[in-house]
Formats: structure tokens, sequence, C-alpha cells
């Protein structure tokens, strides 16, 4: 038998998945932002104490959305099936949320850098460095503001991404939802390399 009565809900042919190393970068990114967030919008009222984790946080997914970054540069993710004005829409949020990964961690160690107690901080046992902005340091100011903002940013476009991704998967069931799942979660599927 062939055809998409086999198929259950999922569209034919079967969707591209996304490979292991592009779900392991998704999902370990989207749980550290999404603990940085609370973290960093929580500080001075619930989580008193918290700025070395927020520091720390931060430059783990500065550093992993780099390396994702270089990731897709070298594998292509599988194509978007959705429509053209969705098409433009995810890949404008998608593209957001990737300036914010890199631009939220970098205004943050800018700040940091420039303020009284602008010498290192820490992850684990490894000192990061303060960035050499000496004759800068008027730049602590604006930064510290544009971090929070684009804080309130990726908040919202993380939600906005988790309401495409219900979307997808329980009003269009369509596979897309599928494709970041790993393991049982999946639909049937092609995986890509990566």
């Amino acid at each position: 038998m062939s055809g998409r009565a086999d198929m259950g809900p999922w569209v034919e042919p079967p969707l591209r998945r996304y490979g292991a190393v592009a779900m392991a970068f998704h999902w370990v990114i989207a749980v550290l932002v999404l603990a940085n967030l609370t973290i960093g919008l929580l500080h001075e009222s619930l989580l008193r104490g918290t700025i070395p984790l927020h520091k720390a946080l931060g430059f783990v997914i500065l550093v992993l959305t780099v390396a994702r970054v270089a990731w897709r540069l070298v594998h292509r993710p599988p194509p978007l099936p959705a429509g053209a004005r969705e098409r433009v829409l995810a890949r404008g949020v998608h593209g957001l949320l990737y300036a914010l990964m890199l631009l939220l961690p970098l205004t943050g160690w800018i700040f940091t850098s420039t303020g009284p107690r602008g010498g290192p901080f820490w992850i684990g046992g490894l000192a990061v460095p303060a960035l050499p902005l000496g004759p800068l340091a008027w730049l602590g100011g604006p930064t510290h503001e544009a971090h929070e903002i684009m804080g309130w940013a990726m908040l919202a476009l993380v939600a906005l991404h988790l309401a495409g991704a219900a979307r997808h998967g329980l009003v269009l069931r369509d596979g897309v939802l599928h494709r970041m799942l790993p393991g049982r979660f999946a639909a049937p599927g092609r995986r890509t390399r990566g």
C-alpha cells in the first residue's frame, strides 16, 4: 500500500528531518535561553544572587550559538514546506532569534566589562576575561539598556516561535514540528546529515 492514507496525518513524501547535531544544538540552546531569560528578567525580584550564573550561561549560549551558526553554514537545514508568507515569517523569526542569541551575550559582556567591577567572570573554574574596553567605558550604560530591551524582545520571539511550533504540531499537523523532535516523538521522514 502506498499514498497519504498510509502515513496518517503526515504529508507525502515524508518531510526531511534535522540531524542529531542540529537537534542537540537547538534543544540545549533552547533550555539555556529559557533559563537565562528567567534569571535575567527575575534577578532583581525573585532570583537574587543569580547574576554570576546569568553571565556564565550567557557566555555558554554565545559559544554554542557561534558553533551552531558554523554548523549550519556547512549543513543546510531541511527546506521549509510552508507557503510563501509563512516561509518569510519563519525565516524572519529564526534570523532575529540567531541575532539575539549573539547580541544578548555580547551586550552583557560589554556592560559587565565596562562596569565598576569589570573584572573576569567565572564558568566553573574558567575565568572569562573582561573585554579590553578601557577608553570606551561610556558604553556600559547604553549596552545595559540595549541588553534589557533585547531580553524582552527575545521573550517575545520565543513566544512567537513556540506558537508557530504549536500551530504546526496541533492545528496543521503537517509534520514541521516533528522535524526537530528527537526519537519517538518524531514523524516519519528522512533525516538530514547533521
